[in-house]
């Protein structure tokens, strides 16, 4: 059950609000607003040092992680659902492998990695967010970082990971899903795998990309060969091993 002194915890950062305390906006909505013509003037330049301060506690705090998996997927899914449990298996596999496990910290798939990855006697990271509808970090993490704006934390999963498994998830996953193929297209990132956990979830959207974007000509047909679909989880490990964080600076072709 859900705690209800818990649920009504919203974290910001390093502070938490409760009861008559929690805002009634988050500070990524206070951000993003558009106010009075020269409000901003006011209140913008002052933002970046807060900015500045979740880019510099992200950066000390990973800085020595070591090699890393990002995993992604749905906070909705239950812990009886099957891939509750195989999100477990595959982050115990990549401890025991030698790999760090980051997350977004929340509950569903996110509580599952870092649980199979603390149990596992790894490294289980949790990059939080402040969101009007989760509390705070799941008690599976071991090493955790609250953020207030998506920016920030999304730089994060990208920097210290050498790889993505994406599990079945909504928006949020599908957000980091094509955030993560941009920057390979765009050559931002070098080596870097993108894996889809779930033939049954994730086969209609490689048909579609197929036969929309790439039939249109609006991405390459290798575009295609950026994303790989399995449901062999050791397979997924030997693909996160085999594809080591990369030091050198890709360069586009003359």
């Amino acid at each position: 059950m859900t705690d209800p002194v818990r649920a009504e915890r919203r974290v910001e950062g390093a502070i938490i609000r409760a009861g008559a305390q929690r805002e009634s906006t988050t500070t990524d909505q206070r951000l993003l607003e558009s106010r009075g013509a020269n409000d901003w003037v006011h209140t913008d330049p002052w933002r970046v040092l807060r900015i500045q301060s979740e880019f510099v506690d992200g950066f000390g705090t990973l800085a020595e992680l070591g090699p890393a998996v990002s995993i992604f997927g749905s906070a909705r899914a239950s812990r009886d659902d099957p891939i509750y449990a195989i999100t477990e298996q595959l982050a115990a596999k990549l401890v025991g492998a030698g790999l760090s496990v980051i997350t977004g910290g929340g509950p569903g798939i996110m509580e599952a990695a870092n649980k199979g990855a603390t149990e596992a006697g790894g490294v289980s990271v949790g990059l939080g967010i402040e969101l009007p509808f989760e509390a705070g970090l799941n008690p599976y993490v071991n090493l955790g970082i609250n953020f207030r704006y998506f920016f920030a934390r999304k730089t994060m999963f990208v920097k210290y990971a050498q790889g993505f498994v994406v599990m079945p998830g909504g928006f949020g996953t599908f957000d980091e899903l094509f955030e993560a193929l941009t920057l390979v297209q765009t050559r931002k990132v070098t080596s870097f795998p993108v894996v889809l956990i779930g033939r049954t979830y994730w086969q209609g959207l490689l048909d579609w990309l197929g036969s929309q974007p790439a039939a249109c000509g609006y991405i390459s047909d290798g575009d295609l060969d950026l994303l790989h679909m399995t449901d062999d989880l050791d397979e997924v490990v030997d693909r996160m091993r085999s594809h080591p964080v990369s030091t050198e600076i890709a360069r586009r072709p003359e």
